[in-house]
C-alpha cells in the first residue's frame, strides 16, 4: 500500500555520485525541501536555512553515531575476492553480514589477516541478502575494521572516499555501517545557529545496519541507546508546548522505541520497531530525513508523520526539482 501510495521512479542523474564537497558545495550548501505536514504546501530552500525554520524551545535530537569503514574484502574458498559488508556486531564472534556474491550456509570466507566467517543462517527467512556469520579475527571489532576495512559504498559512487567523508559532526560512538547520513549538512555554523535561536539539541545513538534493502524489506534489528539527559529533554520539551524533530529515521526509530505511554525513558538494547503510519508517532513532531527510494520501508515512516498526498507531492517537487538522493544528497524537512 506505501509504494502504491508513493510510486516513483528515480532517475540517475539524481542520485548524488560524490560527497557536496567535491561537487564544489559547502556540506551546509545542500538543497533544502520543506514540506508542510498538514497543508502541503512545499518550499525549496538551502540547508544553512535550515534552523530559521525551528521555533525557540525547540527540541533538535541527533545520533551520535559513527560511521565504520565496514565493507572488507573477502575471499571465497576458490580463491575468489567478493565484497563482505559487516552491517552488526551481534556479539565478538557473531556478526550480521551481506556477502556481495553468491552464498549459502556453510560458506566459509577468508578475511583480512587471517580471518575468517563462516556464513550460519539467514538473518530474514524470505531473503538471502543479510546472514549470521561466526567471525574470527585478530583484533578488536574496530580496530579491525579501521585497520582493514573501507567505507560502504554502492555503484551510483563514482569513486573511494574517505571515511570521513561518511561522518557526521555528531558522530562520537563508533557503530554503524553506514552513516546516518540525515545529519551530514550539519556544521559548527550550524550548530551556532541553532544556540542563537535556543533551539536545543539532544542525542540518542542508533547503530545503522546496512540499507541497500531489498523493496520491500523491512528494518533490521539495531542496537539503540537513549540516555536519561534526553528522555528528559523530550519529556519537557512536550510539557513546554515545544517540537521535537528527529535528524533521522535512525533518531525516529530510537526514540519512538523508548517510548512508554506517551513519555520517553532512558532506554538501551535492540530495536525492531517499524514505525507505519498504522503505528503512528508518539514523541516525535517532525523529521529532517534524506529522500529515501522507491519502496524503500522508509517511506513508511514518513507516512506516520504526513499524508500520502502531502508526500506525493514533496517527492514529485523533489523530482522536478532535480534534487539528489542517498546519502550525499540533499534533505528534506517534514513538519
Amino acid at each position: 500500500m506505501i509504494a502504491e501510495e508513493i510510486a516513483f521512479e528515480l532517475p540517475s542523474r539524481l542520485e548524488a555520485r560524490r560527497p557536496p564537497e567535491a561537487r564544489g558545495v559547502a556540506r551546509d550548501g545542500v538543497r533544502l525541501l520543506v514540506s508542510d505536514a498538514r497543508s502541503g504546501v512545499v518550499e525549496h530552500r538551502t540547508f544553512s536555512d535550515f534552523p530559521k525554520l525551528l521555533r525557540p524551545f525547540d527540541l533538535l535530537v541527533v545520533n551520535d553515531s559513527a560511521t565504520l569503514p565496514a565493507a572488507l574484502e573477502a575471499r571465497r574458498s576458490d580463491g575468489t575476492a567478493i565484497p563482505l559488508h559487516v552491517s552488526t556486531r551481534m556479539t565478538n564472534t557473531l556478526w550480521v553480514v551481506e556477502p556481495r556474491g553468491a552464498r549459502r550456509g556453510g560458506d566459509v570466507l577468508a578475511l583480512p589477516s587471517g580471518g575468517s566467517a563462516t556464513l550460519l543462517e539467514r538473518v530474514a527467512r524470505e531473503s538471502d541478502r543479510l546472514w549470521y556469520a561466526r567471525v574470527d579475527v585478530c583484533e578488536p571489532y574496530v580496530e579491525y575494521l579501521h585497520r582493514y576495512g573501507q567505507a560502504i559504498r554502492y555503484a551510483y559512487v563514482d569513486g573511494c572516499y574517505p571515511i570521513a567523508d561518511y561522518q557526521t559532526i555528531f558522530a562520537r560512538v563508533p557503530g554503524s555501517a553506514e552513516m546516518p547520513s540525515a545529519g551530514r549538512p550539519f556544521t559548527a555554523r550550524t550548530l551556532a545557529d541553532l544556540r542563537e535561536r535556543e533551539v536545543k539539541v539532544a542525542t540518542v545513538t542508533l547503530h545503522a545496519g546496512v540499507s541497500s534493502a531489498e523493496a520491500h524489506e523491512p528494518p533490521q534489528a539495531e542496537p539503540f541507546v537513549v540516555p536519561h539527559a534526553t528522555a528528559l529533554a523530550v519529556n519537557a520539551t512536550h510539557r513546554d508546548g515545544g517540537r521535537v524533530i528527529a535528524v533521522g529515521t535512525t533518531v525516529v526509530r530510537a526514540l519512538e522505541s523508548a517510548a512508554m505511554q506517551g513519555d520517553v525513558v532512558a532506554s538501551s538494547g535492540w530495536t525492531e520497531l517499524v514505525v507505519t503510519p498504522e503505528r503512528g508517532l508518539r514523541v516525535t513532531d517532525g523529521i529532517l530525513t534524506g529522500f529515501h527510494e522507491p519502496r524503500a520501508s522508509h517511506l513508511a515512516m514518513l507516512r506516520a508523520f504526513a499524508s500520502a498526498e502531502v508526500l506525493d507531492a514533496a517527492y514529485r517537487a523533489a523530482l522536478s526539482g532535480e534534487y539528489l538522493w542517498h546519502e550525499f544528497g540533499d534533505v528534506h524537512l517534514i513538519a
